[in-house]
């Protein structure tokens, strides 16, 4: 019985010993995560005006000049992205945080490390689809606004396709510039420039079917492609 006793006493004394250790190592992992989320929010108020909870357009355009790219790189758009920003131009503290604890930085150096590794997640099939998607929403600047003006479309276009896809943006942004049927983009016609650039051959567009459920302004471009080649 005594030796009976001695084993609980032991197993007692090992899951005290584990719970304790378990106990040090959520309190070290919290504490490090407090630092971390003070360490973000000192950066990010030190792009505030008078301590609010937003970074407006001047406090971007400051952020920009410290990461050395210009405000128009893509690389902003994929940081807001990653953030999920919900208005252009603004990143609310929360939309900070929620995108620095993804990256996993919380100073400017380490910010401008993890740019490179931002722009390869993006270009992943899997995760491009919602970047573009994301890109179109975050330049609705007005409530209740579901459209977009040619000339900022065109803008977009040549910023998130233009890198993989320049023939066919500048043909498709030469087009949209001069026809004059169209004087926004909608969601639905956007998100088929992406389909159309993946899908059909160019320039000859010899799988192009008119009869399937492409953006009539795509089927004009097409016609206005061929007309002018040929």
């Amino acid at each position: 019985m005594p030796r009976t006793s001695s084993k609980k006493g032991s197993t007692h004394s090992t899951a005290s010993y584990n719970s304790s250790t378990m106990d040090l190592f959520r309190a070290a992992s919290g504490k490090a995560a407090s630092k971390e989320l003070e360490r973000i929010d000192q950066l990010f108020y030190s792009y505030t005006n008078n301590s609010s909870d937003t970074i407006e357009p001047e406090g971007i355009e400051s952020l920009c000049s410290d990461l050395e790219v210009d405000h128009t790189d893509v690389r902003i758009l994929m940081l807001a992205w990653k953030m999920q920003a919900k208005k252009q131009g603004y990143f609310t503290r929360e939309e900070w945080r929620r995108g620095l604890k993804a990256l996993k930085v919380d100073t400017i150096s380490k910010i401008k490390k993890a740019l490179p590794e931002l722009e390869k997640e993006v270009r992943r099939p899997s995760q491009f689809v919602d970047f573009y998607s994301y890109a179109f929403r975050y330049c609705l600047t007005e409530e209740k606004q579901k459209s977009i003006d040619i000339e900022s479309i065109c803008i977009l276009l040549d910023l998130v396709l233009g890198s993989d896809f320049r023939p066919q943006v500048d043909a498709l942004v030469q087009y949209l510039k001069m026809q004059t049927d169209y004087k926004v983009i909608n969601l639905d016609q956007w998100m088929g420039f992406y389909r159309f650039v993946n899908e059909i051959s160019f320039p000859d567009f010899s799988n192009y079917d008119p009869e399937l459920a492409w953006p009539l302004v795509l089927d004009n471009f097409v016609d206005w492609m061929r007309a002018k080649e040929g």
